[in-house]
């Protein structure tokens, strides 16, 4: 389930791809080294930018399960898929219908929804995952640090309300929001696989208004939505706002990224 509109993820993905972490690519890249082909699982995939940013760090021939609850994402991905890439669509409510996304997949991959679930759905996962013996590859869990520059008055207030904000039910039960960070890599390596895991953050510098100005939209929506007054989310964003159209602003949006493998794992071509 992504929630999001296919805008704002065309928006992002520049900015995600940038930011994912080259020592996790690289342990993802090793695991499947010499691999006869590859068929990988995305929940959540939103137009597919998991599978642009990493089917070429994979061998080919390669099948991916693009896996959302929007049809008309799936779409857009399904069309946007590399020469190498054999795409089928799995339109289905992951918080409900977990286990019939995966298909039979030699990797299971997401990115930037491990924040918006519950951690019972994550113990699902995890149990899941362990059952299959599957490697999984999570990107771009925000991890709820938050740096804005130049600071204004609010900031703080802003963010803390807007972390609160991730806490609540996005479709999967309470969201373990930025705990998901720590608890995810933590919650495999308790299951047995080892993780490599490393920074993943966006770094918006003065020439990206675009994405800091939708930023600071989301951020305001969100912390309305906790309770933050009005009165002081209007000061907030005409300071804000201000910076971003001078030039002056840069901000920085904290993300982990990790590869977990289970013990034992052999890749496809070890298995087949």
């Amino acid at each position: 389930m992504s929630g999001f509109s296919a805008q704002w993820l065309a928006l992002r993905e520049p900015y995600d791809r940038a930011a994912r972490n080259g020592a996790v690519l690289d342990a993802l890249a090793a695991a499947f080294a010499g691999a006869a082909a590859v068929t990988v699982t995305d929940l959540g995939c939103g137009t597919g930018s998991t599978m642009r940013a990493i089917a070429p760090r994979l061998p080919a021939p390669q099948h991916w399960r693009l896996a959302d609850n929007d049809e008309a994402l799936l779409a857009v991905a399904a069309k946007a898929a590399p020469s190498e890439v054999r795409v089928t669509t799995v339109a289905t409510d992951l918080a409900c219908h977990l286990e019939y996304a995966f298909g039979d997949c030699d990797l299971v991959a997401t990115s930037a929804l491990l924040d918006l679930v519950s951690a019972a759905w994550l113990d699902r996962l995890v149990v899941s995952l362990v059952r299959r013996s599957c490697p999984l590859y999570a990107a771009l869990s925000y991890d709820g640090v938050v740096a804005l520059m130049p600071q204004t008055p609010h900031d703080a207030a802003v963010i803390a309300a807007v972390n609160r904000h991730q806490r609540t039910d996005k479709g999967f039960g309470p969201a373990l929001g930025p705990d998901a960070a720590h608890t995810a890599p933590e919650r495999f390596r308790g299951a047995g696989f080892a993780v490599v895991e490393g920074r993943s953050d966006w770094n918006f510098g003065a020439g990206d208004r675009d994405i800091q100005m939708d930023m600071l939209a989301g951020w305001a929506g969100a912390a309305g939505e906790i309770g933050v007054a009005s009165a002081i989310l209007d000061e907030w964003l005409r300071e804000r706002r201000d910076h971003v159209t001078a030039g002056r602003s840069r901000m920085r949006v904290r993300h982990i990224d990790f590869f977990a493998m289970p013990a034992g794992f052999a890749s496809p071509t070890g298995r087949r």
